[in-house]
């Protein structure tokens, strides 16, 4: 196997890098990976489909959502398949990530990014979330780690608390949803999410890596009055 450094920057985060993976008999992958941990990579995109399917599932009328997390477009490109969806906001804390999709260094990137639906945020997504109008969306994504019990940065912590997810609920709108993709299950964040919107559910979602068996969850909780 064969590594090729595409790309690479550094923040107040830490070091971002994208990277070619090439492997004989196997189609080549581009790589994400944060401070030297793998993120995901062009290869492997179930978990991804699968966050922003099954969260569509849950609003009767998703005209606008809000992804938290850019990665590299496959969840928003998920979320840009269904009909329904007017508007996507996009919010990623990491420029260079952004820059890498706008100008082609990821190959897909302008052309997801050309959709007039997207809109590209770059910032923290509490602070863009604390910034928006109240009762403006009617659904978040949020997959900005792999669940709080692995946190790309540990700074992400606070955005499994009750004072994030009370910002949540104030921006959705009644019937909206907020649903948050964790690479296994936690009880914690369930129960923090039923104290703060009154409900929550865990759906547990199989899904097939590399000719693996995956078990991943999805938590989410609606918006049930005006309140």
């Amino acid at each position: 196997m064969e590594y090729v450094e595409i790309a690479r920057a550094e923040s107040e985060r830490g070091e971002l890098v994208l990277r070619e993976r090439r492997e004989e008999h196997a189609p080549t992958a581009v790589e994400l990976r944060a401070n030297g941990v793998f993120v995901m990579d062009t290869l492997e995109t179930s978990t991804e489909q699968a966050l922003a399917s099954a969260a569509l599932a849950q609003v009767a009328d998703p005209r606008a959502v809000v992804v938290g997390g850019l990665g590299l477009g496959f969840t928003m490109h998920e979320v840009l398949a269904d009909h329904r969806v007017e508007k996507c906001a996009v919010v990623e804390i990491e420029q260079a990530l952004v820059d890498w999709m706008r100008d082609g260094t990821v190959p897909h990137g302008p052309a997801l990014l050309a959709d007039q639906r997207v809109t590209v945020v770059v910032a923290d997504i509490a602070v863009a979330l604390a910034e928006a109008p109240r009762a403006s969306y009617d659904l978040i994504l949020l997959d900005v780690d792999n669940g709080p019990d692995q946190l790309v940065h540990d700074t992400n912590a606070v955005l499994y608390e009750e004072l994030f997810l009370e910002t949540a609920r104030r921006v959705l709108r009644r019937g909206g949803a907020l649903a948050v993709w964790s690479a296994s299950q936690t009880h914690a964040l369930e129960q923090t999410m039923k104290t703060v919107f009154g409900n929550a559910e865990a759906l547990r979602r199989e899904v097939l890596l590399q000719d693996r068996d995956e078990e991943y969850w999805l938590y989410v909780s609606r918006v049930t009055s005006d309140a």
